[in-house]
């Protein structure tokens, strides 16, 4: 019951994004692929990658993860930018265009934590904070490093 009813709201939220995504899908050069979407999507979670913790993550080749970046940087969605530390590295952020476009997936967020705010007390909504905290820190050690 648990596991259905997760996948059930992991769901609907994937699918919010993805019918965002895809309505914003064009024919002109700046849009971007399910593929690139996703990409960029990864790389504003990572929170400024470099390109090789980008294709380590994806687990992908370099090239192909360079590749991907260039074609980001060309539509506009991310920007390189020289490491203060190393200045050979470059680390990967996203831009203005790409958190207008991100906001498809904040808007229904955000919506939904309303709904969430109103439908229960105070105390139920604490309760589901510190159990998604437990959840993200605990027991999905394999993002921790990540995010």
């Amino acid at each position: 019951m648990l596991e259905k009813t997760f996948i059930e709201v992991y769901t609907k939220f994937k699918l919010n994004f993805y019918r965002g995504i895809f309505a914003r899908l064009n024919e002109r050069e700046s849009s971007l692929s399910a593929s690139e979407a996703f990409a960029v999507e990864v790389i504003y979670s990572l929170g400024e990658p470099t390109i090789g913790q980008f294709a380590e993550f994806l687990q992908i080749s370099l090239p192909n993860a360079t590749y991907k970046v260039n074609t980001l940087v060309k539509k506009g969605y991310i920007e390189k930018v020289n490491s203060s530390a190393d200045r050979r590295e470059y680390h990967l952020r996203i831009t203005a265009k790409f958190t207008d476009y991100y906001a498809i997936n904040q808007s229904y967020i955000t919506t939904v934590m309303k709904r969430i705010s109103e439908r229960f007390t105070k105390e139920e909504v604490n309760q589901l904070v510190n159990m998604l905290g437990i959840i993200s820190r605990e027991l999905m050690p394999e993002s921790n490093d990540k995010l």
